[in-house]
């Protein structure tokens, strides 16, 4: 995170450090660079998150990026928010989880929209390019 940040600082872009105040306080995530700002909980933090984004993208990682995908996406289909998830699938690092997601929606565990949310794209300029032209299309119900 560390070096995504400081270089998108550099190239003039604004960065939000959330951070819960314990991980802060422990020193475990470094210097941050742009503006910080501390919160009491990793649940406070995805709320601000939302609050503070149209958009997320994640890089590889482990079970806390994993986490923070899935109860983000999960919030679509509360209708929470619209917002899309870009997952940079360098070296075809997320391919297996992409086939999970469509084999889930295939058998309807995830609905359309929860499913579309996904925005997959191996470079980051595929990704900025299917980031703008996303536009959700929430799932029809039946009344």
């Amino acid at each position: 995170m560390g070096c995504v940040s400081t270089t998108a600082h550099i190239r003039g872009s604004q960065v939000l450090d959330i951070i819960p105040t314990a991980l802060a306080e422990g020193n475990f995530v470094g210097k941050t660079v742009g503006e910080e700002l501390q919160v009491p909980t990793m649940q406070d933090r995805i709320w601000k998150m939302l609050d503070n984004s149209n958009t997320f993208i994640a890089l590889l990682g482990g079970i806390g990026t994993l986490e923070e995908i899935f109860q983000i996406a999960s919030w679509v289909q509360l209708n929470i928010h619209p917002k899309p998830i870009g997952l940079l699938n360098i070296d075809g690092f997320f391919n297996k989880l992409l086939s999970f997601l469509d084999q889930a929606g295939e058998e309807n565990f995830i609905p359309h929209s929860a499913r579309q949310i996904f925005i997959f794209a191996s470079t980051a300029e595929e990704m900025i390019d299917k980031l703008e032209d996303f536009v959700y299309k929430p799932d029809l119900v039946a009344a």
